[in-house]
């Protein structure tokens, strides 16, 4: 939008606001003639509240900047309802689920376009459609003890052998360790041939082209069950382990992301990041703005975005209170910071995060498959094969509205899943008192649980209700009947035990 435009809107705004305060000749109180509400986290809410005060010096429309967790979740609640803020700050992958439902706008960056990193722009578009102004891009990148390892390998091979050797020297206790069973792991996967989604004719993700059962896939199950029986690759799949014992010098080699810099950087660490072996490649998240369709300030808001966000002097503020690779081209170039060039350099043939509907069917299956090859509950291909099966059924099948109850307990109690949010078995039924009911027989034991809405992970609680919180733990003392009772709008889980 042109400058002009939104001058003429503000006019407008301030000659109504004039006409409604009377024929008074005293010297009315300059009051900001609209005020935009911005939902943001602990880091980006003090630079976008600076933009703001700047916004309101020239244009006079005031700025709030509200720090929120669960931005997404509270926003496909509050927005329909007339509640929600006038822009939020999100990852390109969380859009899908609002623009479906109508509560982002468009955006049109006219000529400023040009200014942002393509990728970037293609992952904050859906359907052809650009929905958000994307500031940030992150990738997982391949850490490396810089103290051990003087020239990082190009092979997993080569991973291999320097860590075996770096063992048998008693410099570290294994060579790698992974912080997760699916994203975490995705650049050694994609190394062999997996992938989660293939491509149709416009470049588009294609959720009928599932690449979890992949030969690709199976051969990293296979390497990396060889490598945990050999002692190189630690058994741990736990993030927060995962980065201890990188931290502690307790392996060589780990894969994780630009938020664990500032961590590393902190203790003291020489480390380094390297491209990934065997041209292995990431997922691409991108972190952007978005404006809400119901909101009445759609066209400051976009204003706001483009003259006072795109621009370098903001951008370098952002990444300055959280440092991630700029998706602003003039900002990337001001940028001089080994780490994230070797985060850049990581992620040159990154791919985007699926940002379709089908990807929260996905997440899992994806991950128990590996938990199932460590504990040797199924082999690589049985492990792969049956999440394929339960992804792509799951996919197939409309899990709209579906509050299900996804967790350990579910193979426990009889049913042909385990951490499923899709399985027909487990559905809780909605009571004329507007709370969501289901009762299992539970033989006794220790379990774990969450709330999955619509057969998928994209909306989830856990612990006191929280959006994406830990899990529930509960334990049934002696086999019996287990009720669970949801709230839906507190989303706290009511566990009631025999």
């Amino acid at each position: 939008m042109k400058k002009s435009y939104i001058l003429i809107a503000i006019a407008l705004i301030a000659t109504l606001l004039l006409g409604a305060c009377g024929t008074s000749t005293e010297a009315p109180v300059e009051e900001p003639v609209a005020t935009l509400r911005i939902w943001a986290d602990e880091q980006r809410a003090p630079v976008l509240s600076e933009l703001g005060a700047q916004f309101q010096a020239e244009y006079n429309v005031a700025v709030v900047v509200e720090n929120i967790s669960g931005i997404r979740d509270q926003f496909l609640v509050a927005a329909p309802a007339g509640e929600g803020p006038d822009i939020i700050v999100l990852a390109h992958d969380q859009l899908p689920a609002l623009t479906e439902s109508g509560l982002i706008a468009e955006l049109d960056l006219g000529a400023k376009a040009a200014e942002f990193d393509p990728e970037s722009l293609k992952a904050f578009s859906y359907e052809g459609k650009l929905f958000g102004m994307p500031y940030a891009r992150e990738n997982l990148g391949f850490f490396y003890n810089a103290d051990l390892v003087e020239e990082v390998p190009t092979t997993w091979q080569g991973v291999y052998d320097l860590s075996k050797t770096l063992i048998e020297a008693g410099d570290i206790q294994y060579g790698i360790v992974l912080a997760g069973t699916s994203y975490d792991a995705y650049p050694w996967m994609t190394s062999q041939g997996g992938y989660i989604f293939g491509v149709d004719e416009n470049g588009d993700y294609n959720p009928t082209d599932v690449g979890v059962g992949s030969e690709g896939m199976i051969a990293f199950g296979e390497m990396a069950l060889k490598w945990k029986n050999d002692g190189i690759l630690s058994d741990n799949l736990d993030n927060t382990t995962a980065k201890s014992m990188f931290l502690n010098g307790d392996v060589a080699f780990f894969m994780n992301g630009p938020w664990e810099i500032n961590n590393l950087k902190a203790s003291g660490l020489n480390f380094g990041i390297a491209k990934f072996p065997d041209g292995g490649y990431p997922f691409l998240g991108v972190q952007g703005f978005a404006v809400n369709s119901m909101s009445e300030n759609v066209q400051l808001a976009q204003t706001f975005l483009t003259e006072f966000v795109a621009t370098e002097e903001a951008m370098l503020a952002l990444y300055e209170a959280d440092p991630r690779g700029s998706a602003y081209l003039p900002a990337a170039a001001m940028i001089d910071d080994p780490y994230l060039k070797g985060i850049a350099e990581a992620g040159e043939n990154a791919v985007p995060m699926p940002a379709i509907p089908a990807m929260g069917k996905v997440w899992g299956d994806w991950g128990n498959a590996l938990t199932f090859i460590f504990d040797g509950s199924k082999t690589p291909a049985e492990a792969y094969t049956f999440a394929q099966e339960a992804i792509v059924a799951a996919i197939g099948l409309d899990t709209t509205g579906m509050i299900n109850l996804p967790g350990s307990w579910q193979k426990a109690a009889g049913f042909d899943c385990e951490w499923n949010p899709a399985c027909a078995d487990t559905v809780m039924t909605l009571g004329d008192d507007g709370l969501y009911t289901a009762t299992f027989t539970i033989p006794a034991g220790d379990y774990e649980v969450k709330v999955a809405h619509d057969g998928g992970w994209d909306t989830n609680y856990g612990v006191d209700g929280v959006a994406g919180g830990d899990n529930i733990l509960f334990t049934v003392a002696a086999d019996g009947e287990v009720t669970f009772v949801y709230d839906p709008e507190t989303h706290i889980l009511d566990i009631q035990l025999p």
